[in-house]
């Protein structure tokens, strides 16, 4: 399941430097690895300490993370969406992604020219915000020329298409993202071909100075407060920090780091995580002897969903699975030491996959 994330954020604002530190992360107890796609692209592992447990328990030949792409996008500048700059290409690597990560330059430091002259994270978030808000304002003008041609001739679809676009045009032109426009459930899908970059889900990142990773400071509160109805995640971290990090070769020379400054996990580990949390996603194990392995799937989906994730014949011939809690697996020790306990179920075609269950399916094909 390849999702990505993509990284964005005026120039200077740390968004490199915070990918930099990512493709270095070293953030569990194994050491997984990152690779590198294209120049700007790289797999990041999850880190999920349940893996480890589970691995200490089986011992298997291997342990394989699961993993969400991340995508660091070129600079913005005022004119993007009139393909100022690298606008062309930064709105469309955007359009490919699946939520957006905003970084935020809050600190201040005189040896880090600002492209505004100032530190002002509200000002950088709404010059980003119209960008996008213009191209996707172009996107939905394009796509109501169309569909009011169709809605004029009695198309009935058309016509609730027509309504729903009024909606986000009109939104648009208040200067809000399209993510908190006023629609229905599932109007999502007359816009779902067009790609909006404002409906995508965001994470702020408010890329804050060392004494500001606990508690934030005056420009994280602002940027918390401008976007409290907007249903997004926030979080703190210092760029500067997570390269300190990333320089540090040994576990405990890295805790000895955090601890230090009152932190108890790596910034690059917090925004792995909440990346993993914004695109709704969750795991699920499989373990045995050849491999202890991590999978992706939706929140919500089914077993046989869950199956073809992986390979679409045990979706297609899924007969039943055989679940163990993963609280339970920590419990008892083993697949045998649950079976002996009654503590695995064996579930069909309508069990929705809990976060964390270890998965063992049966299929035909």
């Amino acid at each position: 399941m390849a999702l990505q994330c993509g990284i964005v954020g005026l120039p200077n604002v740390g968004k490199s430097t915070l990918f930099n530190c990512l493709s270095n992360a070293k953030a569990q107890a194994a050491n997984f690895p990152f690779c590198t796609i294209e120049p700007n692209v790289g797999v990041i592992t999850v880190p999920d300490e349940r893996l480890n447990k589970l691995s200490e328990l089986v011992k298997p030949e291997r342990i394989v993370p699961t993993n969400i792409e991340i995508v660091d996008i070129a600079g913005l500048v005022k004119g993007a969406s009139k393909g100022e700059g690298l606008g062309n290409k930064f709105l469309a690597n955007i359009r490919e992604t699946d939520a957006i990560i905003h970084v935020l330059r809050c600190f201040e430091d005189g040896n880090i020219i600002h492209v505004d002259g100032s530190v002002n994270p509200l000002r950088d978030k709404e010059t980003i915000d119209f960008e996008l808000q213009m191209k996707d304002l172009e996107s939905v003008e394009a796509k109501l020329s169309k569909t009011s041609r169709a809605a004029y001739i009695g198309d009935k679809d058309a016509k609730k298409a027509l309504e729903v676009l009024t909606t986000y045009k009109t939104h648009l032109l208040k200067g809000l993202n399209a993510r908190s426009a006023p629609i229905e459930d599932g109007d999502e899908k007359y816009i779902a071909d067009i790609y909006l970059l404002t409906a995508k889900p965001v994470m702020y990142v408010c890329n804050v100075d060392e004494g500001s990773v606990v508690n934030g400071n005056q420009f994280s509160d602002a940027v918390k407060d401008a976007v409290k109805d907007e249903n997004a995640e926030v979080l703190l971290i210092s760029a500067a920090i997570e390269s300190e990090i990333a320089q540090l070769d040994s576990a405990e020379d890295r805790e000895s780091f955090l601890s230090d400054l009152g932190l108890n996990e790596p910034g690059v580990n917090k925004l792995i995580k909440s990346a993993y949390r914004l695109l709704k996603l969750q795991t699920y194990f499989t373990a045995g002897v050849k491999e202890v392995r991590a999978w992706t799937i939706h929140k919500g989906d089914t077993a046989p969903q869950a199956a073809g994730v992986i390979h679409t014949d045990f979706e297609k011939g899924f007969i039943r699975a055989e679940v163990i809690n993963y609280a339970d697996y920590l419990k008892y020790g083993s697949e045998s030491g649950c079976k002996e306990a009654g503590k695995m179920a064996v579930e069909g075609k309508e069990y929705i996959v809990k976060d964390g269950d270890i998965m063992h399916f049966r299929f035909n094909v």
